[in-house]
């Protein structure tokens, strides 16, 4: 059994480690939140100490240091921008950590890590739950079995509508979150990057508050993308299903299926950390650095191959109209 402590217990993701955890039989020693909405501890480990400031959270985990309970593992279920302090935290703790998307915000943070790694001999992890979903997997097993020189036309379409709240957290500042890009789309770049190789060019169309379209040059993919969080781009079908979420990627015309299987990938991504298969800060480094520079790119517009949603109307932002 080994003992786990979280930073970010009251986030959103952060259930998903709680069952993770317990499902495994590990066991969560202490737990870190500004929030103390945690009451779903009480399903899953009702007895683990629990904190609201950082300072008497790292006081307890300084002193269990050298105590039975001390900290096997760190999961870090933070706003982006905080991942790469409280990942540093948990190595500075003697702990290996499992790190929620993105792992960081930018490319040399994480050359910063691993010499954090080098010198704690502990091991950071990313969820990077889609490379063990059952749909992708055969994915990527029929394109690497196809014909090595076949260059793929994939298109990616993945909305997610967001609220008002959404503007007012965190989430909306793009120096918190790193944006639309990044914070709805990095697993979908670590994805593509998993099946088709790396990336040969990054070109981007549209980078708004709300959306982000563009077109990545892989070894064995053209792939244009449309992210958005904006209600007003669902497709007119999924309005009339009365779902706010729509997912969609095809390659070569002909649709994949990815829906369903989500619900137990964390869970999966624990079991494979623990199996010594767990994805590390070099198998995160190429997403990154997309999602950075779709961040720092300008785009270019409705030039060249486009995604098709990418035409549709601009909205102002909502506190900027």
């Amino acid at each position: 059994m080994k003992n786990f402590g979280i930073i970010g217990v009251a986030g959103y993701i952060a259930p998903r480690h709680l069952k993770a955890i317990k499902d495994t039989g590990n066991r969560l020693v202490v737990a870190l939140d500004k929030s103390d909405s945690v009451g779903i501890m009480d399903s899953y480990f009702p007895q683990c100490s629990f904190y609201t400031e950082y300072e008497r959270f790292d006081r307890f985990v300084e002193k269990i240091k050298h105590t039975e309970d001390r900290l096997d593992y760190v999961s870090v279920c933070t706003p982006n921008y905080l991942h790469d302090s409280h990942i540093r935290f948990g190595l500075r703790a003697g702990a290996d950590v499992i790190c929620e998307k993105p792992l960081v915000l930018n490319p040399w943070n994480i050359d910063a890590l691993k010499k954090m790694e080098e010198e704690t001999g502990k091991t950071v992890y990313n969820i990077l739950q889609l490379r063990l979903h059952p749909a992708i997997i055969q994915w990527k097993e029929m394109v690497d079995q196809g014909p090595k020189d076949k260059i793929y036309d994939v298109d990616l379409t993945y909305i997610t509508s967001r609220g008002l709240w959404y503007y007012t957290s965190w989430k909306g500042d793009v120096t918190k979150s790193g944006g639309v890009a990044t914070n709805i789309g990095v697993h979908f770049y670590d994805m593509l990057s998993w099946i088709f190789g790396k990336v040969k060019e990054n070109i981007v169309h549209i980078y708004e508050h709300d959306r982000a379209a563009g077109l990545l040059v892989f070894e064995k993919a053209r792939v244009r993308y449309f992210l958005s969080i904006n209600a007003d781009t669902l497709p007119k079908e999924a309005i009339a299903a009365g779902k706010r979420t729509f997912r969609k990627m095809e390659m070569d015309g002909k649709e994949i299926e990815f829906s369903d299987g989500f619900t137990e990938l964390h869970t999966e991504s624990y079991k494979n950390i623990f199996d010594g298969k767990g994805f590390g800060l070099d198998d995160a480094r190429q997403c990154i650095s997309i999602v950075h520079d779709i961040r720092n790119s300008k785009p270019i517009g409705l030039q060249g191959d486009y995604h098709p949603l990418a035409a549709l109307p601009l909205d102002k932002h909502p506190f900027f109209k």
